[in-house]
């Protein structure tokens, strides 16, 4: 049986916040190419108290993009967590780092192109 997703009202400001001020890599992945992507993806998608990057709802894919903070100790442990729950839903997430997307954004645009084409 799946897991119940609970909606947080009080995350919405938060998710709408972090959508009107996107990192630049963030900026990047959605304007030159998940927003035309064939499949709809949306930003800042809430999952119980998480909020994603951006979502797929039809290939039921999560796409983080991490900071340097997300390399330091106890951060790793909080996404170690936090992609824990979100497989538990049944959600499959991929993570780039800011250098993925500023040094090799073809290659991160093909790796989702790959998730996207194959549906698993």
């Amino acid at each position: 049986m799946p897991k119940t997703i609970y909606y947080r009202e009080r995350n919405k400001p938060l998710a709408q916040a972090l959508r009107r001020e996107m990192t630049r890599q963030e900026k990047h992945l959605w304007y030159d190419y998940l927003n035309t992507c064939p499949v709809r993806f949306r930003r800042q998608k809430q999952f119980d108290s998480y909020i994603v990057d951006f979502y797929c709802a039809e290939r039921n894919l999560a796409v983080e993009i991490d900071g340097s903070q997300h390399y330091e100790p106890e951060e790793q442990v909080r996404d170690e967590e936090r992609t824990a729950y979100l497989e538990s839903i049944g959600l499959r997430v991929i993570r780039f780092s800011n250098h993925d997307i500023d040094a090799h954004f073809a290659s991160v645009c093909e790796a989702i192109d790959a998730i996207i084409r194959d549906g698993t």
